[in-house]
């Protein structure tokens, strides 16, 4: 997968499918950002028969508050009609509200639903500004996490002990989860569809979305800089071109030579565009690939470490086991066989 969180899903064994659906509750608190919440109600509250699921196959869905009524950010508009925040004590998932202003302390009523959660084993989610929640609540000390650039020093002198990530679009550590901003939001929340479905889902869920499924880079690609006197090339092409032949020996060389530039210049073409090394993302895009062979039924582990340019079988199962935190039996026991309908 692209390199943009520092860490992999902490899930090392394939899980049986539910027997009930996943519970997913947003925590909505008072100035909460609307996009956030239609992120989340995107993500995990559509239904989506299309992807061929079991009827308890994908999320059951609500919002909670610690009031009967939520104005939400900039007095928009209020939200009224939501659970009470025992809901979020029966949460599989529990996403916490981001804050437009990150330093004014959350509800109390919100940091006990949070620390319940955790004690509980519940999986943590915040999106943007939503890790000075947690980091509130005690969960993230001696945990890595992020959150917007323009908030990160800020967050870094008043929670020293959490494991800052500035440079990513988000971070899974084990059981918490959290996206630098607004739109990496979209980015965690896809990730975490793969990790309980597979990349075919995840990947059917983006197309609907018009969203690409990995976004590479970190949030240095976001941070605000001078504009340069001359604009730098794209580097569309030469990735369009790379992916159809990922299974060919494509070499730094190769994507150089495609691109007219030297491995100096695309070297530094990919740092500064997608936050990573050509090589770095020649591999995510080939286990990226292997996934989807897998899921899609391929047979033979030689032949999906064949056709997704990985070479050898040794290497895709430390690649994919790397990249997933599953070996490839038992990725395959768990999301083979997972196709959306056309």
């Amino acid at each position: 997968m692209p390199q943009r969180s520092s860490q992999h899903p902490a899930e090392g064994s394939p899980r049986p499918a539910p027997a009930t659906p996943h519970r997913v509750v947003v925590i909505v608190d008072e100035g909460s950002n609307p996009f956030e919440l239609g992120v989340a109600t995107e993500l995990f509250g559509l239904r989506r028969p299309e992807l061929g699921l079991p009827a308890h196959g994908w999320y059951d869905f609500t919002l909670a508050a610690a009031a009967p009524s939520v104005r939400m950010h900039n007095g928009l508009f209020t939200l009224s009609g939501v659970a009470d925040l025992r809901a979020a004590d029966s949460a599989d998932t529990l996403i916490v509200p981001n804050r437009p202003d990150p330093l004014t302390a959350p509800a109390p009523a919100v940091l006990d639903a949070v620390r319940r959660a955790a004690d509980r084993g519940a999986r943590l989610v915040s999106f943007c500004t939503g890790a000075f929640t947690l980091a509130a609540a005690g969960v993230l000390d001696g945990r890595r996490a992020t959150t917007h650039w323009r908030w990160a020093e800020d967050f870094a002198k008043r929670y020293p002990d959490v494991l800052l990530q500035p440079d990513v679009l988000f971070v899974n550590d084990g059981d918490i989860h959290s996206a630098a901003g607004s739109a990496a939001s979209l980015d965690l929340g896809l990730q975490l569809i793969r990790v309980d479905h597979g990349a075919e889902i995840a990947n059917a869920v983006s197309r609907r979305l018009v969203f690409a499924a990995h976004r590479d880079g970190g949030q240095r690609q976001f941070v605000e800089r001078p504009v340069p006197a001359v604009p730098d090339t794209s580097l569309g092409g030469v990735l369009a071109w790379a992916q159809e032949r990922l299974d060919q020996p494509l070499g730094v060389a190769d994507l150089a030579h495609r691109a007219s530039v030297s491995p100096a210049t695309l070297h530094r073409r990919f740092q500064e565009q997608l936050g990573t090394t050509p090589l770095a993302w020649l591999t995510s895009e080939r286990v990226a690939l292997a996934c989807r062979l897998i899921e899609r039924g391929e047979p033979g582990l030689d032949r999906v470490a064949r056709l997704s340019g990985l070479g050898t079988t040794a290497n895709l199962r430390a690649r994919l086991r790397r990249e997933t935190g599953l070996s490839p039996s038992a990725y395959r026991s768990r999301f083979a066989g997972q196709h959306p309908k056309n």
